[in-house]
């Protein structure tokens, strides 16, 4: 069986992610996807990507990225297990997914470069899905159209959209 792992924090999950998702579900029987960065207390910064540690970098909730995680995870054809996953914290990745499971990394920055060597290090198979390609959105362009009003539903799939304006309209929690 070919298992495949793809991983990243889907602040929130665009269509580049969905891109990723179906890459490497191609070449997988079983795909495991990890939202990193799911303990907002665990976040560390990261010298080769200065801002994915900010709060204004991270505004969905793990619970809110499973759901659009989740939304999509139908859209291939392979079994698909969202777990959370610490990419901070190299020592705790066998506790999340298995050890023989592949590793598909876009590399588009120093952070992709930076993943690939410490997954290597730690033994896993490295495989890079789209080598050479330019990055074509990223959640850092979808949340700027949030902000300023623009339409953003186009660079999210339609049931990440859904879940985005279903926590939208839900009522704030008070504290």
């Amino acid at each position: 069986m070919r298992r495949g792992m793809i991983h990243g924090r889907f602040q929130p999950f665009h269509n580049g992610h969905l891109e990723y998702l179906h890459g490497a579900a191609e070449r997988s029987d079983e795909l495991w996807v990890g939202i990193t960065n799911p303990d907002p207390s665990l976040v560390k910064a990261e010298p080769s990507d200065p801002l994915r540690h900010l709060p204004e970098s991270n505004p969905y909730t793990y619970a809110e990225r499973l759901l659009m995680v989740t939304a999509v995870a139908d859209t291939v054809d392979v079994d698909v297990h969202v777990v959370p996953f610490p990419v901070n914290q190299p020592e705790l990745w066998h506790a999340y997914v298995p050890e023989n499971v592949t590793q598909y990394i876009r590399r588009f920055s120093d952070w992709g470069s930076t993943k690939i060597e410490r997954f290597r290090s730690a033994g896993y198979d490295v495989v890079i899905l789209d080598e050479g390609a330019e990055k074509e959105i990223s959640g850092a362009d979808v949340r700027a159209a949030m902000r300023e009003g623009r339409a953003w539903q186009t660079l999210v799939p339609a049931g990440v959209a859904d879940v985005i304006e279903e926590l939208q309209r839900a009522p704030a929690l008070s504290s």
